[in-house]
């Protein structure tokens, strides 16, 4: 078998390893997976998997890295969140609330790893994290271009969604009792933070 070949099956493996990891913890959660229950997954015997992960938090790693990349995927608009109007710009706020929403709450084991620290002991590797970095440096470069360049308004702004997220998750799962307020709580978030970037009343209707 060739180099490439052989290091092509390689990371076949190790996809497959991870694919199995995500379905393991969708089922019992991110502290119930094993390495004996990984193996029996993809058909091997636990230390078999040392061949590929040098341990179990490598293997979250890779998961770790695979859920910021669909992460950033869909948020690949981040930066430019300035452009147009400024009516545009809390638009483009309410949907990014949205979207960050339904990913969160469409998978709740998936934001706990990469949202939350369920794990003890568990860092990301820094060209994992590096990946969580660029994200939200692209979110603050938007945030600056529509004026709103105040660490503490990002912050403000992140706890508002993971709040409304833990909420969904913890207290009506699969339900909308909290996805009903996501555009409120952005509109209180805009009055009190960036009320430039709200429509101005027209002169003469009525409020």
């Amino acid at each position: 078998m060739s180099p490439d070949r052989r290091a092509t099956r390689r990371q076949e493996t190790k996809d497959e390893i991870v694919a199995a990891a995500w379905e393991l913890v969708r089922e019992q959660g991110l502290a119930g997976l094993t390495l004996r229950e990984l193996g029996k997954q993809v058909g091997m015997k636990a230390q078999s998997l040392y061949s590929y992960f040098a341990s179990k938090s490598e293997i979250f790693d890779a998961m770790f890295r695979e859920g910021y990349l669909a992460f950033a995927a869909q948020n690949d608009d981040l930066d430019a969140l300035g452009a147009g109007t400024a009516v545009d710009g809390a638009a483009a706020l309410r949907q990014a609330a949205q979207r960050f929403f339904h990913f969160c709450t469409s998978d709740p084991v998936r934001y706990q790893l990469l949202f939350q620290r369920t794990i003890p002991d568990f860092v990301p590797s820094e060209d994992s994290y590096a990946l969580a970095l660029d994200v939200f440096e692209r979110m603050t470069r938007g945030f600056a271009a529509v004026g709103l360049d105040d660490p503490a308004i990002v912050d403000l702004w992140t706890a508002l969604l993971t709040g409304l997220t833990d909420q969904q998750i913890s207290n009506d799962p699969g339900g909308h009792r909290w996805e009903r307020l996501v555009d409120p709580a952005v509109d209180m978030f805009l009055v009190a933070n960036a009320p430039h970037l709200l429509a101005p009343i027209t002169e003469g209707t009525n409020p």
